[in-house]
């Protein structure tokens, strides 16, 4: 889980990016992403140790970060629908970026529940645990 944590701090890093150079460079608010995606890669790196209590912190402080942007961009995502369906919106490009890394987010911590339980269902099978 680990290095998907840091494939998605590279993902939004590139969205971040992306929306940056595609609008001009004049909004360094579209940066936003990319400095999530900076705390993602670092998260993942964190993890990525052999001790099983240090590993579970950082995932669990990863995947709680990406819940809370989740949650804090769900607007975007109706915004997105509304302007599919020809809604105005000044920055239309924020509107899409900031749903793009709603639904990553979201991607990301269904990801991880899933292995969240899968592991402890493995701690479960296990004798002496």
């Amino acid at each position: 889980m680990a290095k998907l944590t840091i494939f998605f701090g590279i993902l939004l890093i590139v969205i971040g990016v992306a929306g940056y150079v595609l609008t001009g460079s004049e909004h360094p608010t579209a940066l936003i992403p990319s400095g999530a995606g900076i705390l993602f890669v670092i998260f993942g790196a964190l993890a990525s140790t052999e001790n099983p209590k240090k590993r579970m912190l950082w995932m669990h402080v990863s995947v709680t970060v990406a819940l809370l942007l989740f949650l804090s961009l769900i607007r975007a995502d109706i915004d997105v629908i509304r302007l599919s369906r020809g809604a105005y919106f000044q920055y239309p490009a924020a509107v899409i970026e900031k749903s793009a890394t709603s639904l990553f987010s979201l991607l990301y911590v269904l990801f991880c529940v899933r292995s969240f339980i899968a592991a402890r269902r493995q701690r479960t099978l296990t004798p002496g645990s």
